[in-house]
């Protein structure tokens, strides 16, 4: 797919980190972007830098979603790119022992679901509706009519502890990635993955200078945190290059994690 400005995009946790890094260099070609986030200060601004629309979106919510397209198409049309960068995690112990008192807790249910809701159901919810309206576009010369990249995590392949959740989440995006990828075949939709290592985001910005120094060293080569751009460089090669379909690749300096 040639990026340029007839092209529509949107771009789910698009206000900030990996979200913000792929709007930014994909409205440097030209595509006009739509940003889905909860954060309206941060989103409204970039949207309004990059001549785009926000659209407060929370994407556990199904009116939520389906208002977010409903914006983001009367605004810049309808969206032949779909980046699901929204998502969360935490990290809690499947069953656990208390270190003073001894008590015996284990995963709350309902921790685990909101985990699964967000990063695996929310995504979905935004790539289903949205592939429900690339089938209304004309295909372009190609034959193709639209291309989603989803983020997952190098942890759905090697989770730590505590992750349980996390890692389900994201490993469900990896095992949907090729399904859906063979149910858009004959509609001209490609679907691909991307799972991020180590990444220089906010949150891990936040982090003393030390611990950031350390999970820097973890990593093979190159020996630091992986820049948001990188990804977006991904996303966007994922997006433009026509023969990339179904795949789920890991973008990590070669680290595997370790237990902790």
């Amino acid at each position: 797919m040639k990026l340029d400005n007839t092209i529509s995009a949107v771009i789910t946790g698009g206000a900030s980190g990996l979200g913000e890094a792929t709007a930014r260099r994909l409205a440097s070609r030209g595509v006009k972007v739509a940003l889905f986030d909860l954060n309206a200060e941060k989103g409204e601004a970039l949207a309004a830098e990059l001549g785009g629309v926000f659209c407060r979106v929370d994407v556990t919510s199904e009116s939520d979603v389906d208002a977010g397209f409903a914006r983001a198409r009367q605004a810049i049309g309808q969206e032949r790119v779909l980046v699901n960068c929204a998502g969360t995690g935490n990290a809690i112990k499947t069953a656990s022992r208390d270190k003073t008192t001894g008590e015996i807790r284990h995963y709350p249910t309902l921790a685990f679901d909101k985990i699964i809701q967000i990063n695996l159901v929310g995504n979905f919810r935004c790539l289903a509706k949205s592939a429900a309206g690339m089938l209304t576009l004309e295909a372009l010369p190609n034959g193709e009519r639209g291309a989603i990249v989803n983020t997952a995590s190098v942890a759905a392949e090697d989770g730590q502890i505590g992750q349980a959740a996390y890692s389900a989440s994201k490993a469900g995006l990896v095992g949907m990635t090729l399904p859906i990828a063979r149910d858009l075949m004959n509609e001209g939709i490609r679907v691909n993955t991307i799972m991020p290592g180590i990444f220089n985001t906010s949150l891990l910005q936040s982090l003393p200078d030390h611990v950031k120094d350390a999970l820097a060293a973890s990593v093979p080569f190159p020996k630091r945190l992986g820049e948001p751009d990188e990804y977006a460089a991904l996303a966007e090669f994922m997006i433009g290059n026509e023969y990339f379909n179904g795949e789920s690749v890991r973008l990590d300096g070669a680290i595997r994690m370790a237990p902790r």
